[in-house]
């Protein structure tokens, strides 16, 4: 083997592939595994009772995925609130009968039994300029019919929230770097702003791409996995692990 592909083997495998088998390892040594029927899918607490909090809400939410295949890849979903409305709305977009859910789940629930991170968090006026684009991007997105759902490369529940994120780019957010299918063009576009709009990304159908953005950060996207650097907050992104902070 030549020295450069011998170089970019072994790249290969310190970035890619060692860290999914750090993950993997971490996941058969839990002993909390349980079958995905009876997970725990109640409130992980990171959201008041609505009718406590009067203002406008927004959030993304991502959590580990059902069993192993949560090794490697996040489930996100957006909750959403008006100023005065006493219930939150949880949008998910899944594999099951219509992809679009709504109000399925908890707002701020356990993914079967995965505790989820907050990816943004917006109440009261910056929220409620938020709220028109946000609803008018979930009832007008391109994937909404039965059979559109894709787990790989997408369009997946990932794709689905990205989508929304760029139309609000002021939420100046970026989906995990285990958000697998993050970075499928929804709207038709391999090359183009990023949904922060801070930068670019060149995406071949969700399967190779290249992302540089402020926001976004630098990411290589291979076959899903993606691996590369925060630049905001100076960190890794690593394929299973997620990003690990500098």
């Amino acid at each position: 083997m030549r020295p450069v592909l011998r170089i970019a083997f072994l790249a290969f495998v310190i970035v890619f592939l060692a860290p999914i088998a750090v993950s993997a390892a971490r996941y058969y040594l839990r002993n909390d595994i349980a079958d995905w029927r009876s997970a725990d899918r109640s409130s992980a607490g990171l959201l008041p009772p609505a009718a406590r909090k009067p203002e406008a809400v927004v959030r993304v939410f991502s959590a580990r995925t059902v069993s192993w295949r949560g090794i490697v890849a996040t489930h996100s979903w957006i909750v959403v609130k008006g100023p005065g409305e006493r219930a939150y709305r949880r949008f998910d977009y899944t594999a099951w009968g219509l992809p679009i859910w709504v109000d399925r789940f908890v707002p701020d629930g356990r993914w079967f039994g995965s505790v989820p991170e907050v990816v943004f968090a917006a109440d009261g006026a910056e929220a409620e300029r938020m709220l028109p684009r946000i609803r008018d991007t979930i009832d007008t997105y391109r994937y909404a019919k039965i059979g559109d759902y894709r787990l790989w490369p997408g369009p997946n529940s990932n794709t689905f929230v990205a989508a929304v994120m760029s139309a609000v780019p002021e939420m100046r957010a970026s989906l995990p770097a285990t958000a697998i299918g993050k970075d499928f063009p929804y709207d038709g576009r391999w090359v183009g702003p990023t949904p922060s709009g801070t930068g670019f990304r060149i995406n071949l159908g969700g399967y190779v791409g290249l992302t540089v953005a402020w926001v976004e950060g630098v990411e290589v996207n291979l076959l899903g996995a993606v691996a590369g650097f925060d630049l905001r907050r100076p960190g890794l992104k690593l394929p299973g692990l997620g990003r690990v902070g500098i």
